[in-house]
């Protein structure tokens, strides 16, 4: 049996008088019927993925809100902020990064009365993450990890306030109403590579992260640019997925090509860590015949033998930063779209 919400046909003024979208005006809008739209809205598997999609563009179109969000906010909040993290769950908790995010967020949430639920969003069910974020469950939400395919969260800020952590790729101009909270990338690689080349290294090569993912994009940027200052080869590039085993095999295919290699930043300590693997297999030594840059400075860089020269970023300050962005958004106070935290460049025995 499916629920039909039992909102009125016709609009019902708000307590400013203003006329509020019902289920009627959502589904002219989307192109199909009340109670398709109330399937969608009560989270039923029954509906196709386009159906989906169009009913969620005309809530937001609309900025309609469902009777279980109307009834919270009757109450004032639900004092209930969702982290959504789209990766799978292995990864989440393999990664420290992430681990250092919900640290800062707790940090900053356990001085206010907001109590925070973590979603974990793998790409295979999205469409339930997102049912859930506009079901009135939730007073706002931070989503971090985000790939280019995950612009549909950015779409629910028209009707739920949302922080993202790190800059969405597909929603980079000026004119949107995006918040996110980063730190610079680009300026860190950039310094991870200088500090190669004033260690005299010239054949300098990159492990980039995704490029479906901004911290991968702005990173090999960064080590782009210096490279280009300096009039040095930009073309041993290889790419890993931010994890141990793809910088091992990345590390491997640069080493493949038989050219010279005497200096390596990869986009992450994970991968710098597993590039260690590859250089030592290969009878390489660390950092006589190959010095090795991260970035993270996480506990893959400080249990790395030898220990590992890193590009620090603030994970949990950047939690921090992204939960005080949220909640003076909820609570309607006045805070910066774009937030950008610096790095700082940690040097230890890889280089």
């Amino acid at each position: 049996m499916e629920v039909v919400t039992d909102e009125p046909a016709a609009p019902t003024p708000d307590a400013a008088g203003t006329a509020v979208p019902t289920l009627e005006a959502v589904a002219a809008r989307a192109g199909v019927s009340r109670a398709t739209v109330s399937r969608v809205v009560n989270g039923s598997t029954r509906v196709k993925p386009e159906i989906i999609e169009a009913v969620t563009a005309a809530i937001a179109d609309l900025n309609y809100v469902p009777n279980r969000a109307a009834r919270s906010l009757a109450s004032r909040r639900t004092q209930v902020i969702a982290l959504v993290v789209p990766e799978s769950t292995a990864r989440v908790f393999a990664d420290p990064f992430f681990a250092s995010i919900v640290q800062g967020v707790a940090l900053h949430l356990a001085e206010t009365d907001y109590t925070l639920n973590m979603v974990i969003a793998s790409e295979m069910n999205p469409d339930k993450t997102r049912r859930y974020l506009m079901g009135g469950n939730v007073d706002g939400a931070l989503v971090v990890s985000h790939h280019s395919g995950d612009h549909s969260y950015a779409r629910l800020g028209a009707t739920l306030p949302i922080v993202f952590g790190g800059r969405p790729l597909d929603v980079g101009d000026e004119e949107n109403d995006t918040y996110f909270v980063d730190v610079d990338n680009v300026a860190g690689a950039a310094e991870a590579a200088r500090h190669l080349i004033a260690r005299g290294r010239r054949s300098i090569a990159v492990i980039a992260g995704p490029q479906d993912m901004p911290p991968g994009v702005d990173r090999l940027t960064g080590w782009r640019q210096a490279m280009e200052e300096q009039g040095l080869d930009a073309s041993l590039v290889e790419y890993g997925d931010f994890s141990p085993a793809s910088g091992t095999a990345a590390m491997g295919r640069l080493l493949k090509r038989g050219g010279p290699i005497d200096g390596v930043f990869a986009a992450n300590d994970q991968m710098a860590a597993g590039a260690y693997l590859a250089i030592h297999e290969a009878g390489l030594t660390i950092p006589d015949d190959i010095a090795v840059v991260g970035f993270d400075d996480d506990y893959f860089g400080l249990t790395a033998t030898p220990p590992l020269t890193t590009v620090h970023q603030p994970s949990i300050g950047l939690g921090v930063r992204m939960a005080q962005t949220l909640v003076a958004r909820i609570e309607g106070t006045h805070v910066e779209r774009v937030t950008t935290l610096d790095t700082e460049l940690v040097v230890r025995q890889s280089t």
